[in-house]
């Protein structure tokens, strides 16, 4: 599999997407769960269907432009094709010496937003869970062994090294949106349906009064690269009380939102965001 994926690297991104956009849409024609899935959220987040339909392609150029993220050379730039904004808001951020959290959902590019967030102000500590497969676990840890960019594990010494990092102004990096372990989130409104939600991040901001920045990075049309957006920071954070986590994670979630109304075509609607947490295992944690 690391020899197709590497033959697939070579590809022009504009191929990729093409081969992913018909990966998709094979998929939305054969798994009726998948569609089922897609159209119940779609519908609960009160959007219109055909302003989300796009959503069913770029599912598949998410998987199809992997190839080219993760088997890019680590002395390779990944910021050549990605346009950015919002760059004041990381300087003012890193300014206060608190640290900083980079946040975002599923959305749009959400492999390529950390490897180019590390190039622009690595360090940055992003936390994942290995993935079961033999060979796909050696393709991100392949992935991710990049310079500036350090992957820890889903575990109480994985938050100790992003805790770490914050002190040492320092960013980590975090997915929001996906659905933790039992007894490690709490349920918390996501488009008006009670979701289960990750603390971490809340966690983290209240412990380090680190700066929180939601960032999306959004694929452009026809293979023309990205566009990184690092949205204004959450100074309602701020405000609130250490002890109850609830209105922190409500914030959290509220700027997720924001973020997929504004391009509901790239957000995977067919993710079970509504589903039930699964049993924890080990010492992992989210």
């Amino acid at each position: 599999m690391i020899h197709l994926f590497r033959f697939l690297s070579l590809w022009p991104l504009r191929a990729l997407h093409a081969l992913g956009a018909g990966l998709g849409w094979l998929v939305w024609f054969l798994s009726a769960g998948y569609r089922r899935e897609f159209r119940a959220n779609v519908a609960q987040a009160g959007i219109a269907f055909d302003a989300s339909r796009p959503a069913i392609g770029e599912a598949g150029r998410f998987v199809a432009e992997l190839p080219k993220l993760w088997m890019r050379p680590p002395t390779v730039s990944c910021l050549g094709n990605v346009r950015i904004e919002g760059q004041g808001h990381a300087r003012d951020a890193f300014a206060r010496n608190r640290g900083v959290i980079f946040f975002g959902p599923h959305c749009g590019s959400f492999e390529l937003g950390p490897q180019a967030l590390a190039e622009l102000y690595g360090p940055v500590t992003a936390i994942y869970r290995p993935a079961r497969k033999p060979w796909l676990a050696r393709l991100e840890k392949l992935a991710r062994s990049r310079p500036g960019f350090y992957a820890v594990p889903a575990s109480l010494s994985g938050i100790r090294q992003m805790l770490k990092a914050l002190k040492n102004n320092q960013a980590v990096a975090l997915l929001t949106d996906q659905v933790p372990p039992e007894g490690q989130g709490l349920w918390v409104p996501f488009f008006g349906k009670p979701a289960y939600t990750m603390t971490l991040a809340a966690r983290l901001a209240l412990q380090s009064g680190a700066v929180v920045l939601p960032v999306s990075c959004e694929r452009l049309p026809k293979g023309r690269g990205y566009f990184l957006k690092i949205w204004s920071p959450l100074t309602s954070l701020d405000s609130l009380p250490k002890s109850d986590l609830l209105p922190a994670v409500t914030v959290i979630n509220q700027a997720i939102e924001a973020i997929v109304r504004s391009q509901p075509g790239q957000y995977l609607w067919g993710y079970a965001r509504y589903k039930q947490p699964r049993q924890q295992t080990g010492d992992e944690t989210a």
